[in-house]
């Protein structure tokens, strides 16, 4: 249904409950954690640690898939007991406790084994606080909720990468001593939500119920099936941004300047996030779907037509405006289609089926970047986002692409 302009809409954030802004800031905290590491991890691996670029596929692969695979055991678990900042805390704390790890590593099989505590960390807590926004936001602005959250994490995401360049300027490029430096905002994300954050009164229950039981499985509609399916093409389209950093380097970007690559992407991504968020709560899903798609098709063709700075900064502009388009609109879409006792359990099923594709994704670009060149990677980024793309103008006005 189309929803007017009225006063949910025109409230706007003001309406938004404190613990989503709350939400909001330890997500911008663990990301400035997060990031900071990340920004630099592939260029770390691969003139540090000397790592392949198909290697840095697998990791980040097998390191994504895994955090978003963990999300439909969270967000089943939180549906079961009926709690959702219990799960949500653990997963932080685990992504916080990783943090040393990165600053210690010796060879490729040690950054693996710290990015899968990280992303089993990301993986818990990631369906349940999904469920504990749509818990907390009146149904007239959960697309602005997820929009504000969204950009508030995004916030932290090119953050990050900002204090990661500036350290290494003036630490000569020393990858060890910025990465102990990520400690600190990891943590006091995890004493921000512990103190910050309050759930909601849940609804007393006779006893807990299996939310994978096949009655209950069933109540997931077709409208729902949908989104995960788009979501699974769009995961396909869109693998790890570590390609987007070794393409800038490839093209001459200086080491200390590669989180340059993140920070330019999270600022479109962040002032995106909000305002797009607002326009899916009075807009068809599908148009924002289809735009977002458009958007991702661009950047994958200016990506692989040079390596020259005009047309990798073009790419990686483009590429935060479609995520900004599209993140929160999947989360929002997710919520609108699955019942309220099972939203954790929607939302873990669909990062599962994401997770997979995460996974076959990276590893395929990392296998035709060595294989083929940079241009290839990109090229057959264009042609599933395409694919995905015709999926949505087939479909039309499905039911499921409506707010």
């Amino acid at each position: 249904m189309q929803q007017a302009p009225g006063a949910d809409n025109a409230a706007g954030r003001t309406n938004i409950p404190p613990a989503i802004w709350a939400l909001g800031f330890v997500s911008l905290l663990m990301d400035v954690s997060s990031e900071i590491i990340h920004s630099l991890l592939p260029v770390f691996m691969v003139t540090v640690l000397g790592a392949s670029a198909l290697t840095v596929g697998l990791i980040e692969g097998a390191a994504e898939a895994t955090a978003l695979i963990v999300k439909v055991f969270s967000g089943v678990l939180s549906d079961w007991w009926g709690r959702r900042k219990p799960l949500t805390l653990l997963g932080y704390g685990l992504g916080a406790l990783s943090k040393p790890l990165f600053a210690l590593a010796t060879g490729a099989g040690f950054v693996l084994a710290a990015r899968l505590i990280d992303r089993v960390g990301k993986g818990i807590r990631g369906a349940p606080r999904d469920a504990l926004v749509a818990d907390l936001a009146p149904p007239g602005i959960r697309g602005a909720a997820f929009g504000l959250r969204q950009s508030l994490d995004t916030v932290g995401a090119f953050l990050g990468p900002l204090l990661a360049m500036g350290l290494m300027l003036a630490w000569a490029n020393d990858f060890r001593a910025v990465f102990w430096v990520a400690i600190i905002p990891g943590f006091l994300a995890v004493a921000l939500l512990a103190f910050g954050v309050r759930e909601p009164e849940s609804q007393p229950r006779q006893h807990a119920v299996n939310p994978i039981r096949r009655d209950n499985l069933r109540r997931l509609t077709r409208p729902y099936w949908w989104v995960v399916a788009i979501g699974a093409v769009f995961t396909l389209a869109r693998f790890s941004e570590a390609f987007l950093i070794l393409c800038a380097q490839q093209g001459g970007l200086p080491i200390a300047f590669t989180p340059l690559v993140l920070i330019g992407m999270n600022v479109v991504y962040a002032a995106a996030a909000y305002p797009f968020g607002r326009l899916s709560d009075g807009m068809r899903h599908d148009r924002l779907l289809a735009l977002g798609l458009a958007v991702l098709v661009a950047a994958d063709v200016a990506l692989a037509y040079s390596n020259h700075w005009i047309w990798v900064w073009a790419g990686i502009t483009l590429w935060g405006l479609h995520m900004g388009i599209t993140q929160g609109l999947l989360a929002t879409m997710v919520a609108d289609t699955a019942p309220a006792d099972l939203r954790g359990t929607a939302y873990g099923f669909f990062n599962l089926v994401s997770g997979v594709a995460m996974l076959f994704a990276s590893v395929l670009a990392g296998f035709l970047w060595d294989a083929f060149g940079a241009d290839r990677t990109f090229i057959a980024g264009a042609v599933f986002s395409a694919l995905a793309l015709a999926a949505i103008l087939l479909r039309g006005g499905g039911a499921a692409a409506q707010p």
